[in-house]
């Protein structure tokens, strides 16, 4: 085997990009389905005053007091 380079036919023997785009894929579906409270968190940890107030009284309270609904007349 002196030839450094392989033919199409042989390079798709042992490289197998399906496999990467099928995890890729399932990371997207993992993202989409994330809980609530996960959700809730990660915008909070985004804005640095709810994240200051999560450390002092917990991240439901924090989402709640930033970002919870309010009622407008």
């Amino acid at each position: 085997f002196s030839d450094p380079f392989l033919n199409r036919r042989r390079a798709n023997d042992f490289i197998q990009a399906d496999s990467r785009l099928r995890a890729i894929t399932q990371e997207r579906i993992r993202e989409r389905s994330k809980a609530p409270q996960e959700h809730q968190r990660e915008l909070c940890e985004d804005y640095y005053p709810c994240e200051m107030y999560a450390f002092r009284h917990g991240y439901p309270a924090a989402y709640k007091h930033y970002f919870g609904r309010r009622r407008t007349k």
